[in-house]
């Protein structure tokens, strides 16, 4: 993942000049749908913004979606260390990086973006050229927010005139105080000046009966303690306005009161209401999520496929079968419309496919057609380890239960008699991809990756995705064989064995999860002889069908849900393959 900035959170990603977090931007998987999964996409982090471009020669297109990042939550993944979710509301994008390291930038880096966005934060302070202390922030308010805030004017008006009274009562405070320490020290000095004055009197003057000096001294005293003789100190006024100011103070804080009370009435009120609100808001939310776990369908990864899935078996169960049962549908409705190709080339003659290849895969596709004459072939019935899990009509399907490391791995045998058809036709039909998209449903798309010989291709194909399983694609050979009866009573055999194999063309990707296979198609033509001299008809043959699966579906998907589709997909498949059989021969010659 390229990216074009570092994000370890410091100094260094923030721009100097304009104080905001520089731009960070790389590529990044996000989930898309449930149908294309994960998608790499060039993402920017920039402006407290996160927005997303299909690539990054497409920005200039403009953005394909964005987020704001002040109100995001970020959330790494418990299990997946490479990926987070970033929701806002309802909205919420699932990402995920190359690896843990480029996960934890990439967090830094949008935490830092909305640590930085916001009046509040300090970066944006210092851009708006302020750094307001909370007295002069309160101060701003009280005198800027009246307006906005009309029923709680009494209220602030009130605290208002408390803290002029306070600031009133400070400075009569200050007055009254040095008022006092001024009287003490004229005192103080007043009676020492006189002390000093009655001993000089008792050595040079006779103490008058009448008390003239100490009259005179008295008159000394008070006439410099006049209340307006210090700094002129007006006391009397100033205990006047002291008592005025405290008498304000104690009216104001009883208008606070009662209007803090009816305030406190009318909130209370407030608080039930949205109590209330909020009530209802929790049952509504509870009800949706209780819909929405009924809901066959999750847009997230986290109900994907996997041992950590949200979602439980029943859930999954009804999530395939809601899927399969829309397929169905939808197949219903293009099977009139579809334009059945004519074969245009000669069937090769029967012996063409008796033969034993050349090509390098050639010992392998015999010993495979050696395993399924051999052991295909075998009856079931006696065997305790089949179980017949469906029988209508001819058909019958056995079910022997495997698990291997908690993967299903369950070998599946049918049993068909289909009229009006030959083993080599079914074969033929079953084997040759010209006619594989006419029949085959499951399939979205397939190619032929090599051609070995005229019986032998090695074919890679992908199905469709039954969510919320994840998508299969498989890599295999499918040869075609006529294998001769040993007795010259019994019916020559006509067998399409597919098998896993490996090839440099088709590497698994992560997009699909691999499939293993080994299936084999058996058929064998039982002929009746017609009546008199009549040429054998269509009405005179009967073709026995042994189907063989085994499949190991390369992922991780609970067992009962496994089983259950296999039991429901199987007999469809039959059904509808050998219908098509006998539609595409009807009223044409009869290959042997």
């Amino acid at each position: 993942m390229s990216e074009k900035s570092s994000s370890s959170g410091s100094d260094e990603d923030i721009d100097p000049e304009s104080g905001q977090p520089l731009e960070f931007g790389g590529v990044l998987s996000k989930w898309t749908n449930y149908i294309h999964g994960w998608q790499d996409r060039w993402v920017v982090l920039k402006n407290n913004t996160l927005s997303y471009y299909k690539s990054e020669d497409e920005r200039e297109y403009g953005c394909r979606g964005s987020l704001c990042l002040s109100k995001a939550v970020i959330t790494p993944h418990e299990f997946d260390e490479c990926r987070f979710d970033i929701s806002v509301n309802d909205s919420v994008w699932y990402l995920r990086a190359e690896d843990p390291e480029h996960r934890q930038r990439w967090i830094e880096s949008i935490e830092l973006h909305r640590a930085e966005s916001g009046y509040g934060s300090e970066s944006s302070l210092r851009r708006h050229g302020s750094m307001l202390s909370l007295t002069s922030a309160a101060s701003a308010l009280s005198s800027t927010s009246t307006s906005s805030f009309k029923k709680g004017y009494r209220l602030r008006e009130k605290l208002a005139e408390m803290e002029t009274f306070r600031d009133i009562l400070c400075r009569q405070v200050d007055t009254l105080q040095k008022y006092f320490d001024s009287c003490a020290d004229v005192v103080s000095k007043d009676e020492f000046q006189r002390d000093g004055e009655e001993d000089e009197d008792e050595f040079l003057t006779p103490t008058r009966p009448d008390g003239e000096n100490n009259n005179g001294s008295k008159e000394k005293l008070f006439s410099s303690a006049n209340p307006k003789g210090i700094n002129g100190i007006d006391f009397k006024g100033e205990a006047i306005t002291f008592k005025a100011t405290t008498a304000g103070i104690l009216s104001t804080l009883s208008h606070c009161i009662e209007l803090m009370v009816k305030r406190e009435d009318s909130w209370q009120k407030r608080l039930d209401r949205e109590l209330e609100k909020r009530r209802r808001v929790e049952d509504a939310y509870k009800s949706a999520m209780n819909e929405l776990k009924k809901k066959s369908h999750y847009g997230g990864p986290d109900y994907e496929e996997g041992p950590n899935s949200l979602i439980n078996e029943d859930e999954f169960y009804d999530a395939v079968e809601a899927e399969l049962d829309r397929q169905d549908k939808i197949e219903e409705q293009c099977h009139s419309e579809k334009v059945r190709k004519p074969y245009l080339s000669p069937v090769p003659p029967g012996d063409a496919f008796s033969v034993i290849g050349t090509h390098r895969f050639a010992n392998k596709v015999e010993e495979m057609v050696q395993n399924h004459m051999t052991y295909s072939l075998q009856d079931v019935g006696g065997d305790a380890n089949w179980q017949l899990v469906i029988e209508e009509g001819d058909m019958k399907v056995y079910r022997r239960e495997v698990e291997e490391n908690g993967i299903v791995l369950d070998p599946l045998k049918a049993t068909h008699a289909v009229k009006g058809v030959t083993g080599h036709e079914v074969c033929h039909y079953f084997w040759d991809t010209d006619f594989r998209m006419d029949w085959e449903s499951t399939i979205e798309n397939f190619n032929v990756v090599e051609t070995l010989s005229d019986n032998a291709i090695i074919v890679y194909q992908t199905h469709k995705r039954v969510w919320p399983a994840s998508q299969r694609d498989v890599l295999y050979l499918s040869a075609i064989r006529k294998v001769h009866a040993t007795n010259e009573n019994d019916p020559d055999t006509w067998l399409v064995c597919n098998f896993s194999v490996e090839h440099d063309k088709a590497l698994p990707t992560n997009r699909c999860v691999r499939a293993k296979i080994n299936v084999a198609m058996i058929c064998q033509t039982l002929v009746s002889p017609p009546e008199g001299d009549r040429e054998i008809s269509r009405d005179n043959i009967l073709c026995k069908i042994t189907y063989v699966a085994n499949v190991n579906p390369g992922g991780w998907a609970p067992a009962s849900v496994l089983r259950a589709v296999a039991k429901r997909e199987y007999p469809k498949f039959l059904k509808r393959f050998t219908t098509y059989v006998q539609e595409k021969t009807a009223g044409k010659p009869i290959l042997f």
